[in-house]
């Protein structure tokens, strides 16, 4: 299909390198937060540091911080320490070279002495990571995408996964609850160019579906729950015909990925504001049932979606500095660069032997913070 490979390249944002430097774990202070704390351990690529292309740089409406907002509902005192870095990866996540931590090799190394440090008292652990994987190493300059790398990227990182699962397992206790997500599929906003784009959108379900297969059969081996985040966004939905502003009657799926993404607006695949929230609440549900150290009867709150986002409003905060923080503050962690950096949640798709794929820019990562 040459359309596919005409629209590979025009999604490609200009982007900005990332910096090794780096702050990493500003692990809670016992002394100040008391002998009943409990915390709460958030892993991932830029899908976990809630990264919005609008202002170029991650933000505090990352899913993983209105998670806690919510769990801190239930469980009065929870600490949450913030891991997620931008680009990671499996392998990197294991270990390092993305982001730095101090006195950690990796993000995985950072989670792990987190959980020892405070055994019997990590309530809840999160992890979104792997489109990397296949991003970073498998797609052209053109936007082409081996298929022999894929196949054998696939491979590696389903390894790389249920290592890092396992690994935070092991680390955890009985009280600790483990949840990993899938991916939604923002390849879907082609559906808005015409009959090819439609083809093209159609073709993308199965081959993420399939992606996303692997990701929980995974997550399910190791004893993690699953946030079925392609579901929240009903990413096989080409049934259900809703109207989208500005381009009438479209299936659920790609409604759905135009509100609570940047894939139809600004060709970013990373969710906005109302995606995340969505997100959260996709982990919210595995949660919602479950017993944990200083939780309260009441049930955890799930997100409405139904709001429609307006793009550019998306901002967060960013607070400068390369100083980790303990108030639950992003930290700097990039510098400019016009070196090209592909995204932590877009996701590679073929179709005919051809591909597209979502670049996005990237500048900054955070890593961890002990939010109040």
């Amino acid at each position: 299909m040459r359309f596919l490979q005409r629209f590979g390249p025009g999604l490609a944002i200009s982007a900005a390198a990332i910096a090794l430097s780096t702050p990493g774990p500003a692990i809670a202070d016992e002394a100040t937060n008391g002998k009943d704390a409990t915390y709460y351990i958030s892993l991932g690529d830029s899908l976990t540091t809630g990264y919005q292309p609008d202002v170029d740089k991650d933000t505090d409406l990352a899913y993983t911080d209105d998670l806690y907002a919510q769990l801190k509902q239930r469980t009065p005192g929870l600490k949450h320490i913030r891991l997620g870095c931008t680009a990671e990866t499996t392998e990197s996540l294991i270990k390092g070279g993305k982001c730095d931590y101090p006195n950690a090799k990796s993000q995985l190394d950072a989670a792990l002495q987190a959980l020892a440090q405070h055994r019997g008292k990590v309530a809840y652990v999160t992890l979104s990571v792997g489109a990397n994987d296949i991003l970073l190493n498998c797609v052209g300059p053109a936007g082409s995408l081996d298929g022999a790398c894929l196949n054998s990227q696939s491979q590696t990182m389903a390894k790389n996964l249920a290592q890092i699962a396992g690994a935070l397992r092991e680390a955890g206790t009985k009280n600790t609850r483990f949840v990993g997500s899938t991916y939604h599929n923002p390849f879907l906003a082609t559906w808005l160019l015409g009959a090819a784009g439609q083809q093209a959108a159609k073709e993308s379900a199965p081959l993420v579906g399939a992606a996303n297969t692997g990701i929980t059969q995974v997550y399910k081996s190791t004893g993690f729950k699953v946030a079925d985040v392609a579901g929240a966004f009903s990413s096989d939905d080409f049934t259900t015909q809703v109207n989208v502003p500005g381009a009438g009657e479209a299936p659920l799926s790609v409604a759905k990925i135009c509100r609570l993404t940047w894939a139809c607006t600004m060709k970013d695949p990373h969710p906005n504001a109302d995606g995340h929230k969505v997100i959260a609440g996709a982990f919210a549900a595995q949660l919602a049932d479950t017993d944990v150290p200083g939780a309260s009867p009441s049930p955890t709150p799930t997100p409405d979606d139904s709001a429609t986002p307006e793009p550019g409003t998306g901002t967060g905060s960013d607070t400068g500095a390369n100083q980790p923080t303990t108030n639950g503050d992003l930290a700097e962690t990039g510098a400019s660069s016009s070196t090209p950096v592909l995204a932590g949640a877009g996701l590679a798709v073929v179709a005919a032997g051809s591909a597209a794929v979502y670049f996005a820019r990237r500048r900054r990562t955070t890593n961890e913070s002990d939010s109040q």
